[in-house]
């Protein structure tokens, strides 16, 4: 497995991943107006030259927010969602990022366990922030980036 930057003919493989793993997914569109942008990362994880991953986030100052993890369904348990969360904090700390937060369906417990492996914790709650069920979700914060 590889993990790179997202390029300009990987969205729409992304696209599709979105499709598959989340109830209310970016676009095509959004996600490449998101990767033309300086202030967003975005990562794939390849597998034979196919796209099985993919992780996000933007910066604000020296904050990062991971905006998405996914992972096609056939490659889980695989360690590559803790590939691109861990690429992603070391990329944050060279782009002198200092804390990274992120929101998670309170029902997801495997994400919440894969944020707390890499060093977030629970820092409070937004009430109904998801539709496509709506549910809370929790807000974690990496307030220790190097």
């Amino acid at each position: 497995m590889k993990i790179e930057r997202m390029t300009a003919e990987d969205v729409p493989k992304v696209a599709r991943l979105e499709q598959l793993v989340f109830s209310e997914p970016w676009s095509e569109n959004s996600l490449e107006e998101s990767r033309r942008r300086p202030e967003y990362l975005f990562l794939v994880a390849r597998e034979n030259d196919a796209v099985v991953g993919y992780a996000g986030m933007y910066q604000v100052q020296e904050e990062g927010n991971i905006t998405n993890v996914a992972v096609a369904p056939d490659f889980w348990k695989q360690g590559i969602g803790n590939t691109l969360v861990k690429t992603l904090i070391c990329e944050a700390a060279k782009r002198h990022i200092r804390e990274m937060t992120l929101e998670v369906r309170v029902s997801n417990r495997a994400a919440i366990r894969l944020y707390e492996r890499n060093g977030f914790v629970s820092e409070g709650c937004r009430k109904n922030y998801y539709g496509k069920p709506k549910e809370d979700a929790l807000i974690m914060w990496n307030r220790a980036i190097q």
